[in-house]
């Protein structure tokens, strides 16, 4: 007599998941399938077919608790300029709220990180659909273009509603900025050739482009710090020098802090990927991190010809 449970195909094991999980699978009939796809939004447990279908619903809060400290962190920063130059409120209450907004900021990443790229690289049966998480960073990331631009726009009215150049302004085109505009868009380029190299199936050069545009960003941030450090140490020039002051370092502070979390990002991709974690298809994780790589350059490059060039206009 013939044996049914030995003639009946073994179920496949899930595959290894991108931190954004997406794969596929093969169902009882051996046909292949997406994972993210597959799945019932409006069902949850065991299917009829005998698999244990997950729902993921694409909700997460930490992207709302990182806006609120981002919140925080911005109008903090603002009530102690204003406290300490009209002296209406005082500018410690300005800093402490500057403070706890970026503890909150903070926290609210390293959630939304964990969440999205670290708890599915823990999972072994972690799915989820790799169009979604670019998208929203998409959205992310267009949100992020209004930021920029209520401060470009701040920049602008002082430039027609003042004297310029104003007298408390050092000169800002310096060999710093250029040197840091070439390590931040080699960044770009060694960080796309690395995207390609592992759709590719290169993992060795994948690894070694994406230390290196780590390392890049790393140097761009010093270079940051320095120029800072040559400003307000040899220049006497500061956040609280004048409207120009506040401008420029709100301006270029906001993208040093956005390098930062990219960074931050670069590291977790470095990390998973030395554990094997991304192949050619098992790529999303690189993908979202690099749409925000791409888009701290662009930025960039529009602030040093609009800021540091225009300055000297």
């Amino acid at each position: 007599m013939t044996d049914r449970s030995r003639t009946a195909p073994d179920e496949a094991s899930t595959p290894l998941a991108d931190g954004s999980g997406h794969g596929t699978a093969r169902d009882q009939s051996g046909r292949s399938r997406s994972a993210a796809s597959d799945a019932d939004p409006g069902r949850s447990g065991p299917d009829p077919g005998g698999h244990d279908e997950h729902e993921h619903e694409h909700e997460s809060r930490w992207p709302l608790v990182a806006a609120a400290g981002a919140a925080g962190l911005y109008s903090g920063i603002a009530i102690a300029i204003f406290g300490a130059v009209a002296g209406v409120v005082p500018p410690l209450l300005g800093a402490g709220l500057a403070g706890l907004g970026a503890i909150v900021l903070l926290a609210g990443v390293a959630g939304w990180v964990d969440e999205a790229f670290l708890a599915p690289a823990r999972r072994a049966d972690g799915r989820t659909d790799r169009e979604s998480y670019v998208t929203t960073t998409l959205l992310f990331l267009a949100t992020d273009v209004s930021t920029f631009s209520a401060l470009f726009v701040y920049y602008f009215f002082l430039r027609v509603g003042i004297a310029w150049p104003p007298g408390e302004a050092p000169s800002l085109l310096r060999s710093i900025v250029l040197i840091n505009t070439f390590i931040l868009l080699t960044s770009s380029v060694t960080f796309h050739y690395g995207h390609e190299a592992l759709q590719r199936g290169n993992r060795r050069r994948f690894l070694a482009l994406l230390g290196t545009t780590l390392v890049l960003g790393l140097v761009f941030l010093s270079g940051q710090a320095y120029e800072y450090y040559e400003f307000v140490v040899h220049d006497d020039f500061t956040l609280a020098t004048g409207v120009f002051g506040s401008a420029f370092y709100g301006l270029t502070g906001l993208h040093g802090l956005h390098v930062t979390l990219g960074v931050g990002g670069l590291a977790v991709l470095c990390w998973r990927g030395l554990r094997g974690h991304y192949g050619p298809d098992q790529d999303t994780s690189v993908e979202t991190v690099g749409l925000y790589w791409h888009f701290v350059d662009a930025v960039w490059v529009f602030l040093v010809l609009i800021v540091y060039v225009g300055s000297a206009l």
